[in-house]
Protein backbone atom coordinates (compact mmCIF):
# COMPACT_ATOMS: atom_id res chain seq x y z
CA UNK A 1 0.00 0.00 0.00
CA UNK A 2 3.01 2.31 1.18
CA UNK A 3 4.41 1.19 -2.23
CA UNK A 4 1.59 1.88 -4.59
CA UNK A 5 1.30 5.45 -3.11
CA UNK A 6 4.70 6.95 -3.86
CA UNK A 7 4.44 5.34 -7.39
CA UNK A 8 1.16 7.67 -7.63
CA UNK A 9 3.07 10.50 -6.36
CA UNK A 10 5.73 10.18 -8.37
CA UNK A 11 3.45 9.43 -11.31
CA UNK A 12 1.85 12.73 -10.38
CA UNK A 13 5.29 14.42 -10.50
CA UNK A 14 6.74 13.00 -13.98
CA UNK A 15 2.83 14.40 -15.58
CA UNK A 16 3.09 17.94 -14.80
CA UNK A 17 6.91 18.48 -14.77
CA UNK A 18 5.92 16.96 -18.66
CA UNK A 19 2.90 19.63 -18.97
CA UNK A 20 5.33 22.40 -18.04
CA UNK A 21 7.55 22.05 -20.43
CA UNK A 22 4.97 21.50 -23.59
CA UNK A 23 3.57 24.81 -22.35
CA UNK A 24 6.62 26.63 -22.44
CA UNK A 25 7.62 25.25 -25.44
CA UNK A 26 4.04 26.17 -27.37
CA UNK A 27 4.85 29.72 -25.86
CA UNK A 28 5.51 32.10 -28.78
CA UNK A 29 9.33 33.68 -29.24
CA UNK A 30 8.86 37.65 -28.08
CA UNK A 31 9.09 39.52 -31.26
CA UNK A 32 12.39 41.99 -32.00
CA UNK A 33 12.37 45.90 -31.23
CA UNK A 34 10.68 47.75 -34.04
CA UNK A 35 12.93 49.65 -35.74
CA UNK A 36 12.09 53.63 -35.74
CA UNK A 37 10.56 53.99 -38.96
CA UNK A 38 13.06 56.21 -41.26
CA UNK A 39 13.27 59.80 -41.34
CA UNK A 40 12.47 61.36 -44.71
CA UNK A 41 14.86 62.89 -47.26
CA UNK A 42 14.57 66.59 -47.40
CA UNK A 43 14.05 67.21 -50.70
CA UNK A 44 17.19 70.16 -52.27
CA UNK A 45 15.88 73.11 -52.19
CA UNK A 46 16.06 74.64 -55.96
CA UNK A 47 18.67 77.26 -57.10
CA UNK A 48 17.17 80.51 -57.52
CA UNK A 49 16.44 81.43 -61.08
CA UNK A 50 18.86 83.69 -62.49
CA UNK A 51 17.68 86.58 -64.09
CA UNK A 52 17.40 86.31 -68.30
CA UNK A 53 20.15 89.01 -69.46
CA UNK A 54 19.75 89.99 -72.82
CA UNK A 55 22.77 92.49 -72.63
CA UNK A 56 20.65 95.03 -74.20
CA UNK A 57 23.27 97.30 -76.57
CA UNK A 58 21.71 100.80 -77.34
CA UNK A 59 24.18 103.58 -78.95
CA UNK A 60 24.33 107.14 -76.92
CA UNK A 61 23.17 108.58 -79.70
CA UNK A 62 20.98 107.51 -83.33
CA UNK A 63 21.57 110.60 -85.75
CA UNK A 64 19.35 110.96 -88.30
CA UNK A 65 18.76 113.56 -91.01
CA UNK A 66 15.52 115.00 -92.60
CA UNK A 67 14.17 112.80 -95.18
CA UNK A 68 16.16 109.41 -94.50
CA UNK A 69 14.54 106.74 -92.25
CA UNK A 70 15.68 105.90 -89.03
CA UNK A 71 15.10 102.48 -87.55
CA UNK A 72 15.83 100.79 -84.73
CA UNK A 73 15.41 96.65 -85.21
CA UNK A 74 15.24 95.33 -81.68
CA UNK A 75 16.51 91.80 -82.40
CA UNK A 76 19.75 94.04 -83.37
CA UNK A 77 20.19 95.24 -79.81
CA UNK A 78 19.84 92.05 -77.56
CA UNK A 79 21.37 89.04 -77.80
CA UNK A 80 19.02 85.97 -78.00
CA UNK A 81 18.28 83.30 -80.62
CA UNK A 82 14.67 83.91 -80.14
CA UNK A 83 13.23 88.01 -80.27
CA UNK A 84 10.51 87.45 -81.11
CA UNK A 85 9.70 85.95 -77.57
CA UNK A 86 9.60 89.29 -76.04
CA UNK A 87 7.59 92.02 -75.83
CA UNK A 88 8.96 95.35 -76.60
CA UNK A 89 7.93 98.61 -75.45
CA UNK A 90 8.66 101.94 -77.04
CA UNK A 91 8.84 105.81 -75.41
CA UNK A 92 10.01 108.38 -77.96
CA UNK A 93 7.59 111.83 -78.73
CA UNK A 94 8.65 111.21 -82.29
CA UNK A 95 8.18 107.95 -84.97
CA UNK A 96 6.15 105.00 -84.68
CA UNK A 97 6.50 101.19 -83.14
CA UNK A 98 5.83 98.05 -85.50
CA UNK A 99 6.14 94.76 -84.66
CA UNK A 100 9.79 94.37 -85.00
CA UNK A 101 11.61 98.15 -85.09
CA UNK A 102 11.26 101.08 -84.04
CA UNK A 103 10.89 103.73 -86.98
CA UNK A 104 10.61 107.20 -88.29
CA UNK A 105 11.45 109.69 -91.30
CA UNK A 106 12.02 113.40 -89.73
CA UNK A 107 11.07 116.55 -91.25
CA UNK A 108 13.10 119.42 -92.25
CA UNK A 109 11.55 121.74 -89.60
CA UNK A 110 12.08 118.53 -86.68
CA UNK A 111 15.92 119.39 -85.84
CA UNK A 112 16.53 118.37 -82.74
CA UNK A 113 17.21 116.32 -80.12
CA UNK A 114 14.01 113.20 -79.18
CA UNK A 115 14.98 110.73 -75.96
CA UNK A 116 13.62 107.43 -77.25
CA UNK A 117 13.34 104.50 -74.14
CA UNK A 118 13.21 100.43 -74.85
CA UNK A 119 11.72 98.16 -72.43
CA UNK A 120 11.58 94.57 -72.75
CA UNK A 121 9.61 92.33 -71.39
CA UNK A 122 8.96 88.66 -71.14
CA UNK A 123 5.91 86.83 -72.13
CA UNK A 124 4.26 87.25 -68.70
CA UNK A 125 5.21 90.88 -68.61
CA UNK A 126 8.21 90.74 -66.36
CA UNK A 127 10.87 93.63 -67.25
CA UNK A 128 13.84 92.24 -68.33
CA UNK A 129 15.84 95.00 -70.19
CA UNK A 130 15.71 98.89 -70.43
CA UNK A 131 17.64 101.39 -71.89
CA UNK A 132 17.40 105.00 -73.43
CA UNK A 133 19.28 106.84 -76.59
CA UNK A 134 18.44 109.54 -78.38
CA UNK A 135 17.41 110.33 -81.81
CA UNK A 136 19.65 113.39 -82.78
CA UNK A 137 18.38 115.10 -86.02
CA UNK A 138 20.55 117.54 -87.74
CA UNK A 139 20.41 119.58 -90.12
CA UNK A 140 19.79 118.95 -93.49
CA UNK A 141 22.52 121.57 -94.77
CA UNK A 142 24.80 120.76 -92.26
CA UNK A 143 28.06 121.36 -93.81
CA UNK A 144 26.62 122.86 -97.16
CA UNK A 145 29.53 124.50 -99.02
CA UNK A 146 32.40 123.12 -96.95
CA UNK A 147 35.20 121.15 -98.99
CA UNK A 148 34.66 118.10 -97.41
CA UNK A 149 36.76 114.75 -98.25
CA UNK A 150 36.77 110.97 -97.03
CA UNK A 151 38.20 107.90 -96.82
CA UNK A 152 36.23 104.39 -95.92
CA UNK A 153 38.26 101.86 -95.38
CA UNK A 154 36.58 98.00 -94.94
CA UNK A 155 36.65 94.30 -96.05
CA UNK A 156 34.24 93.02 -98.49
CA UNK A 157 31.08 94.65 -96.96
CA UNK A 158 32.84 97.55 -98.23
CA UNK A 159 34.17 96.07 -101.35
CA UNK A 160 30.98 95.59 -102.34
CA UNK A 161 30.82 99.22 -103.54
CA UNK A 162 27.80 99.37 -102.53
CA UNK A 163 27.34 101.78 -99.83
CA UNK A 164 30.77 103.84 -100.50
CA UNK A 165 28.72 104.51 -103.69
CA UNK A 166 25.30 105.36 -101.71
CA UNK A 167 27.11 107.65 -99.66
CA UNK A 168 28.62 109.39 -102.63
CA UNK A 169 25.27 109.61 -104.50
CA UNK A 170 23.60 111.05 -100.81
CA UNK A 171 26.23 113.73 -100.76
CA UNK A 172 25.92 115.08 -104.28
CA UNK A 173 22.06 116.26 -102.96
CA UNK A 174 21.57 119.76 -102.76
CA UNK A 175 22.72 121.28 -98.75
CA UNK A 176 25.78 118.96 -98.90
CA UNK A 177 29.61 120.02 -98.95
CA UNK A 178 31.89 119.46 -101.69
CA UNK A 179 32.42 115.76 -101.34
CA UNK A 180 35.76 113.84 -102.19
CA UNK A 181 36.22 110.75 -101.77
CA UNK A 182 39.81 108.83 -101.22
CA UNK A 183 40.97 105.33 -102.08
CA UNK A 184 42.38 103.10 -105.34
CA UNK A 185 38.97 101.20 -105.80
CA UNK A 186 36.93 102.73 -108.19
CA UNK A 187 34.27 100.08 -108.98
CA UNK A 188 32.23 102.53 -111.56
CA UNK A 189 34.48 104.19 -114.23
CA UNK A 190 31.49 105.99 -114.68
CA UNK A 191 31.35 107.22 -111.40
CA UNK A 192 35.41 107.98 -110.71
CA UNK A 193 34.30 110.37 -107.25
CA UNK A 194 33.49 107.38 -105.63
CA UNK A 195 36.07 105.51 -104.25
CA UNK A 196 36.99 103.51 -101.08
CA UNK A 197 39.66 100.90 -99.68
CA UNK A 198 37.71 97.86 -98.75
CA UNK A 199 38.73 94.15 -99.76
CA UNK A 200 37.28 90.85 -99.36
CA UNK A 201 38.59 88.39 -96.91
CA UNK A 202 40.49 91.71 -95.11
CA UNK A 203 40.84 92.31 -91.47
CA UNK A 204 42.67 94.66 -89.46
CA UNK A 205 45.71 93.07 -89.18
CA UNK A 206 45.63 92.90 -93.27
CA UNK A 207 45.91 96.55 -93.15
CA UNK A 208 48.49 96.77 -90.66
CA UNK A 209 50.96 94.11 -92.11
CA UNK A 210 49.95 92.39 -95.86
CA UNK A 211 53.16 92.36 -97.84
CA UNK A 212 52.76 90.64 -101.16
CA UNK A 213 55.33 90.73 -103.82
CA UNK A 214 53.18 93.19 -105.69
CA UNK A 215 50.75 95.64 -104.68
CA UNK A 216 47.84 93.73 -107.11
CA UNK A 217 48.37 90.13 -107.74
CA UNK A 218 45.77 88.26 -110.46
CA UNK A 219 43.63 91.23 -109.87
CA UNK A 220 43.68 91.64 -106.08
CA UNK A 221 45.40 93.80 -103.67
CA UNK A 222 48.42 91.54 -102.05
CA UNK A 223 49.59 94.27 -100.32
CA UNK A 224 48.49 96.96 -97.26
CA UNK A 225 47.48 100.06 -99.30
CA UNK A 226 49.41 102.35 -96.41
CA UNK A 227 52.26 100.27 -96.42
CA UNK A 228 55.20 101.08 -97.82
CA UNK A 229 59.26 99.69 -98.14
CA UNK A 230 61.74 101.42 -95.86
CA UNK A 231 65.32 100.22 -95.58
CA UNK A 232 64.06 96.84 -96.77
CA UNK A 233 61.09 96.19 -94.62
CA UNK A 234 57.10 96.92 -95.06
CA UNK A 235 56.26 100.11 -92.84
CA UNK A 236 53.17 101.23 -92.12
CA UNK A 237 53.06 105.48 -93.94
CA UNK A 238 49.43 106.76 -94.36
CA UNK A 239 51.81 110.26 -95.08
CA UNK A 240 53.11 108.74 -98.34
CA UNK A 241 49.95 106.85 -99.14
CA UNK A 242 48.07 110.68 -99.40
CA UNK A 243 50.73 112.07 -101.09
CA UNK A 244 49.74 109.11 -103.96
CA UNK A 245 46.18 109.31 -103.03
CA UNK A 246 44.94 113.11 -102.28
CA UNK A 247 47.46 115.74 -102.92
CA UNK A 248 49.33 115.23 -99.46
CA UNK A 249 46.11 116.01 -97.55
CA UNK A 250 44.88 113.87 -94.34
CA UNK A 251 40.88 113.60 -94.64
CA UNK A 252 38.12 114.79 -92.65
CA UNK A 253 36.56 111.86 -91.94
CA UNK A 254 37.91 108.09 -92.01
CA UNK A 255 35.61 105.41 -91.62
CA UNK A 256 36.59 101.84 -90.79
CA UNK A 257 34.33 98.91 -90.86
CA UNK A 258 36.16 95.64 -89.79
CA UNK A 259 35.61 92.82 -87.09
CA UNK A 260 33.81 90.24 -89.16
CA UNK A 261 36.53 88.42 -90.52
CA UNK A 262 38.57 89.12 -87.89
CA UNK A 263 36.00 87.55 -85.32
CA UNK A 264 34.22 85.31 -88.05
CA UNK A 265 35.82 81.89 -86.66
CA UNK A 266 35.75 82.28 -83.07
CA UNK A 267 34.20 80.04 -80.60
CA UNK A 268 32.70 81.08 -76.88
CA UNK A 269 35.78 79.94 -75.31
CA UNK A 270 38.12 82.10 -77.90
CA UNK A 271 35.92 85.06 -78.84
CA UNK A 272 37.64 87.25 -76.43
CA UNK A 273 41.80 86.45 -77.65
CA UNK A 274 40.07 86.92 -81.33
CA UNK A 275 38.69 90.50 -80.48
CA UNK A 276 42.04 91.97 -78.06
CA UNK A 277 44.28 90.68 -81.43
CA UNK A 278 41.62 92.45 -83.39
CA UNK A 279 41.82 96.12 -80.93
CA UNK A 280 45.52 95.97 -81.31
CA UNK A 281 45.57 96.25 -84.97
CA UNK A 282 42.41 98.79 -84.65
CA UNK A 283 44.99 101.20 -82.45
CA UNK A 284 47.90 100.83 -84.87
CA UNK A 285 45.58 101.89 -87.36
CA UNK A 286 44.33 104.92 -85.32
CA UNK A 287 47.34 105.80 -84.08
CA UNK A 288 49.08 105.76 -87.52
CA UNK A 289 45.59 107.94 -89.53
CA UNK A 290 45.89 110.66 -86.57
CA UNK A 291 49.76 110.93 -86.77
CA UNK A 292 49.20 112.52 -89.62
CA UNK A 293 46.05 114.82 -88.78
CA UNK A 294 45.10 114.32 -84.86
CA UNK A 295 41.56 116.28 -85.51
CA UNK A 296 40.45 113.97 -88.69
CA UNK A 297 37.33 112.39 -87.48
CA UNK A 298 37.72 108.10 -87.01
CA UNK A 299 34.33 106.83 -87.23
CA UNK A 300 34.08 103.09 -86.28
CA UNK A 301 31.39 101.41 -87.79
CA UNK A 302 29.57 99.23 -85.88
CA UNK A 303 30.06 95.44 -86.86
CA UNK A 304 26.43 94.59 -88.78
CA UNK A 305 24.44 91.81 -87.98
CA UNK A 306 24.38 89.18 -89.63
CA UNK A 307 21.08 87.67 -91.74
CA UNK A 308 17.91 86.48 -89.42
CA UNK A 309 18.16 83.16 -90.39
CA UNK A 310 20.36 79.63 -90.49
CA UNK A 311 19.10 79.07 -93.76
CA UNK A 312 21.60 82.36 -94.94
CA UNK A 313 24.33 80.58 -93.08
CA UNK A 314 23.83 77.09 -94.28
CA UNK A 315 23.86 78.61 -97.99
CA UNK A 316 27.28 80.23 -97.57
CA UNK A 317 28.90 77.58 -95.24
CA UNK A 318 27.42 74.10 -95.34
CA UNK A 319 27.61 73.04 -91.46
CA UNK A 320 30.53 75.43 -90.63
CA UNK A 321 28.97 78.57 -89.23
CA UNK A 322 25.34 78.63 -87.05
CA UNK A 323 23.59 82.24 -86.56
CA UNK A 324 23.58 81.85 -83.19
CA UNK A 325 27.53 81.59 -82.95
CA UNK A 326 27.98 84.72 -85.20
CA UNK A 327 25.55 86.69 -83.31
CA UNK A 328 27.34 86.04 -80.13
CA UNK A 329 30.51 86.66 -81.62
CA UNK A 330 28.97 89.87 -83.29
CA UNK A 331 27.35 91.05 -79.98
CA UNK A 332 30.65 90.80 -78.36
CA UNK A 333 32.72 92.13 -80.63
CA UNK A 334 30.09 95.76 -80.68
CA UNK A 335 30.24 95.72 -76.21
CA UNK A 336 34.27 95.24 -76.52
CA UNK A 337 34.52 98.24 -79.32
CA UNK A 338 31.85 100.19 -77.38
CA UNK A 339 34.26 99.71 -74.30
CA UNK A 340 37.08 100.38 -76.38
CA UNK A 341 36.47 103.64 -78.52
CA UNK A 342 33.33 104.81 -76.41
CA UNK A 343 33.28 108.49 -75.01
CA UNK A 344 36.24 109.40 -77.59
CA UNK A 345 35.52 112.31 -79.23
CA UNK A 346 37.33 114.82 -77.78
CA UNK A 347 39.95 112.49 -79.17
CA UNK A 348 38.10 112.45 -82.73
CA UNK A 349 37.02 108.68 -82.35
CA UNK A 350 33.18 108.04 -82.75
CA UNK A 351 31.37 105.19 -82.75
CA UNK A 352 28.81 104.85 -85.72
CA UNK A 353 26.07 102.70 -84.75
CA UNK A 354 24.52 101.71 -87.83
CA UNK A 355 23.91 97.92 -86.64
CA UNK A 356 20.83 99.71 -85.19
CA UNK A 357 19.55 100.03 -89.18
CA UNK A 358 19.27 97.38 -90.86
CA UNK A 359 16.47 94.84 -91.31
CA UNK A 360 17.93 91.18 -91.39
CA UNK A 361 15.15 89.75 -92.04
CA UNK A 362 14.03 92.15 -95.61
CA UNK A 363 17.44 93.44 -96.95
CA UNK A 364 19.36 90.50 -97.23
CA UNK A 365 19.08 88.15 -100.22
CA UNK A 366 16.65 85.78 -100.78
CA UNK A 367 16.72 82.58 -103.29
CA UNK A 368 13.67 81.13 -104.27
CA UNK A 369 12.61 77.97 -104.98
CA UNK A 370 10.65 74.64 -103.65
CA UNK A 371 11.30 74.46 -100.09
CA UNK A 372 12.32 70.60 -100.62
CA UNK A 373 12.96 68.41 -103.30
CA UNK A 374 8.88 67.00 -103.15
CA UNK A 375 7.68 70.35 -102.82
CA UNK A 376 6.34 72.49 -105.59
CA UNK A 377 5.45 75.68 -104.27
CA UNK A 378 7.36 78.40 -106.94
CA UNK A 379 6.28 81.35 -104.44
CA UNK A 380 8.86 80.23 -101.80
CA UNK A 381 11.88 81.88 -100.72
CA UNK A 382 15.07 81.36 -98.16
CA UNK A 383 17.86 83.88 -97.33
CA UNK A 384 21.03 83.02 -99.06
CA UNK A 385 23.69 85.36 -97.78
CA UNK A 386 24.79 85.13 -94.02
CA UNK A 387 26.67 88.53 -93.84
CA UNK A 388 26.55 90.31 -96.93
CA UNK A 389 23.14 92.17 -96.89
CA UNK A 390 21.01 93.06 -100.44
CA UNK A 391 21.78 96.33 -101.90
CA UNK A 392 18.71 97.85 -99.73
CA UNK A 393 20.62 96.93 -96.54
CA UNK A 394 23.53 98.44 -97.72
CA UNK A 395 21.87 101.32 -98.36
CA UNK A 396 20.29 101.75 -94.87
CA UNK A 397 24.29 101.21 -94.14
CA UNK A 398 24.75 104.05 -96.60
CA UNK A 399 21.90 106.08 -94.26
CA UNK A 400 23.86 105.33 -90.99
CA UNK A 401 27.48 106.50 -91.94
CA UNK A 402 26.05 109.76 -93.91
CA UNK A 403 23.61 110.57 -91.04
CA UNK A 404 26.59 110.68 -88.46
CA UNK A 405 29.16 112.33 -90.69
CA UNK A 406 26.15 115.31 -91.25
CA UNK A 407 25.92 115.46 -87.57
CA UNK A 408 29.82 116.16 -87.47
CA UNK A 409 29.47 118.25 -90.16
CA UNK A 410 26.72 120.45 -88.06
CA UNK A 411 29.05 121.25 -85.06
Amino acid sequence: MRRLLLLLVLLSFVTGATAARRQTARKPAPKPAAKPAPKPTPKPTPPAEKPMNLRLLLPAEIPAVPGREVNLYYDNVILHPRSDLFIYDVDCPKGMQQQERYTWTPKPEEVGLFPLTLKISDLNGKLLAEGTTNIHVYPLDAGAGKAVSALIIGDSLTGASVYPDEIYNLMQQPGNPQFTMIGNVIPNKDKPGAKHEGYGGWRAATFVSQWGPEPVVNGRRARSPFLYEKEGKPVLDFKQYLAEQNAGQAPDFITILLGCNDNFGAKDDTIEASIDDFLRNMDILIAEFHKVRPDTKIGVVSLMPGAATQDAFGANYGCGQTRWQYKKNQHRVMERVVAKYGNREAENIYLVPAYVSLDAVNNYPKAKGPANARGDATDFSRLCNGVHPAASGYKQLADGIYCWMKGQLSK
